[in-house]
């Protein structure tokens, strides 16, 4: 039995306090991309999510460099998504002595960076 070399790297950032929905739109946009192109795209747009993805994204390579000996230069975005995290419940005052119950949500952001296959020159 031979063991198959791990091709793959996870990183994982929970309880992130930005909505699912918004962090949503920022890792779709880095999905099966190069991981310096989306490095590029994250510091190039303005969202608030960008700044917690990407440092899920640097958390995900630097574990596919230490822990498994892949090459950085040759790593893409395999996987990445956004899980519901909590939602914290808050009170908000209303008339006559009524309060509403305004929910913040946070997140779980989920990147996984893999080794793109070399093609062999035969």
């Amino acid at each position: 039995m031979e063991k198959e070399s791990v091709l793959e790297a996870k990183a994982i950032a929970r309880t992130v306090r930005i909505t699912p929905r918004k962090a949503r739109l920022v890792v779709d946009l880095i999905r099966n991309k190069d991981v310096d192109e989306a490095r590029a795209l994250l510091r190039l747009t303005n969202k608030q999510a960008c700044e917690v993805v990407l440092k899920v994204l640097n958390s995900a390579c630097a574990n596919a460099e230490h822990n498994y000996n892949l090459d950085v230069n040759n790593l893409y975005v395999k996987t990445a998504y956004v899980n519901d995290g909590l939602r914290m419940k808050r009170m908000f005052p209303r008339a006559k002595g009524h309060g509403d119950v305004i929910q913040k949500r946070t997140c779980h952001i989920t990147v996984i960076v893999a080794e793109r296959e070399s093609k062999k020159s035969e």
